[in-house]
């Protein structure tokens, strides 16, 4: 019994190694074997692929921007184009997230030295703070650029990746004031800057020999450009047949927004409006034209939509519906039925996406209109938008950030 078993174990053996044919034929009828079930062999299986992460490239953009009473054409120039700036921006080949910032300044004895709008994705409430500046004061020729340039670089809110492509375009016509004692001076908040990996660029208006020195000099410790544009700003501003209708556009599709969220949400979400508002009410229709193509792009989607915009959240599966505690819905939604809710948010997307659909097709044609018209006059070249569109083509592209120069806009 003991040899049976043993025999019995040995054939198993050499069965599951594919080596019984080896054993004679004799021997192997008197060996007594169970049934053997062979192993499984595991398919293949192709190694799994993760795919790789796009890294969203990202652009903060602070204008240090001389207020005083010699500067009324460049800040009017400024409030014209800051929308085509960010809808040139948002054309990369990857869609960047754009955040901008604004320094003002002046002098000692005006009004005031500087006043600042951090960074940030709304670009609407940092526009309703530049349509507030006008410009005022100065008289003297320096100013302080010293105090602007130090709080462009210390007091706003910077992002610490290295990968962020950060930028400061200083704009004045009159040199510093290097001759107040507290000061802290240019040169030691410039290496600040190149060490947080902030590039300083200096756009002079005028001709004034002494800050032309001044801004060539703030320049090159930045590591960025000096470039000159007229007291205007050279400024490329055509009305076009579509302004008009792109900015009725934009009204309606600001209109399809709907918030929801806190009592302190509805603070920050009412603001956000009443910024839309008074852009509608106070600045150009080019201006109103030049915001809704930003917002109906990738990059100008958060400026559109604020923070806890309903419609998207339900799209995007962020959040359900019900799950929305009765007093954050908006008021218009609270007497309804869940049934009347559903239909209420379903009829804004649909109209949303109508409303972009539209204004992508008008803008296109504005944009053929634009370039015709500008290539016709030759009035690119020594633009405020145009230098500022080349030096970030120029300054990004070790960001992530690729740029054609036919995504100039206008």
């Amino acid at each position: 019994m003991k040899t049976r078993l043993i025999a019995q174990s040995i054939a198993t053996a050499l069965t599951i190694m594919g080596l019984s044919a080896g054993i004679n034929s004799a021997s192997a009828k008197s060996i007594e074997v169970e049934r053997i079930v062979a192993p499984q062999v595991m398919p293949q299986v192709a190694p799994i692929k993760i795919p790789s992460v796009i890294t969203q490239p990202k652009i903060e953009v602070v204008f240090v921007l001389d207020t005083t009473g010699s500067m009324s054409g460049l800040i009017n120039a400024a409030k014209e184009k800051i929308w085509s700036i960010a809808s040139t921006m948002a054309q990369a080949q990857t869609a960047p997230e754009i955040k901008m910032g604004l320094v003002a300044y002046r002098d000692r004895g005006d009004k005031y030295v500087t006043q600042n709008v951090d960074l940030s994705e709304d670009l609407d409430s940092m526009y309703s703070k530049l349509m507030d500046f006008k410009a005022q004061g100065g008289g003297d020729s320096p100013e302080s650029v010293n105090a602007a340039l130090y709080d462009a670089v210390h007091k706003m809110s910077w992002n610490q990746d290295s990968n962020t492509y950060k930028v400061v375009f200083l704009v004045g016509d009159a040199p510093a004031h290097m001759d107040y004692q507290d000061d802290v001076k240019y040169p030691e908040t410039l290496c600040i800057a190149s060490d947080k990996g902030i590039i300083i660029n200096a756009i002079q208006s005028g001709n004034n020999y002494g800050t032309t020195k001044h801004w060539k000099h703030i320049a090159g410790l930045g590591q960025g450009n000096f470039f000159k544009v007229s007291n205007s700003g050279n400024a490329v501003a055509i009305a076009t047949p579509f302004d008009k209708d792109l900015a009725k556009l934009s009204n309606e599709l600001d209109k399809t927004r709907v918030y929801y969220g806190s009592s302190d949400d509805r603070v920050k979400q009412e603001a956000k409006k009443a910024a839309g508002s008074k852009l509608y009410k106070e600045s150009s229709v080019a201006s109103q034209a030049r915001r809704a193509t930003f917002n109906t792009s990738s990059s100008g989607k958060t400026n559109f939509l604020g923070e806890k915009e309903l419609v998207d959240s339900i799209a995007s599966g962020d959040i359900a519906l019900e799950s929305i505690a009765s007093d954050e819905l908006p008021a218009a939604m609270k007497t309804m039925k869940p049934i009347e809710q559903q239909r209420y948010i379903k009829e804004k997307s649909v109209a949303r996406k109508e409303l972009q659909s539209k204004i992508r097709q008008l803008a296109e044609k504005r944009d053929a209109f634009l370039k015709e018209k500008v290539e016709a006059t030759g009035g690119r070249k020594n633009s405020l938008d145009s230098q500022i569109f080349d030096a970030i083509q120029e300054q990004s592209a070790d960001k992530g950030l690729v740029y054609d120069k036919k995504d100039m806009k206008y």
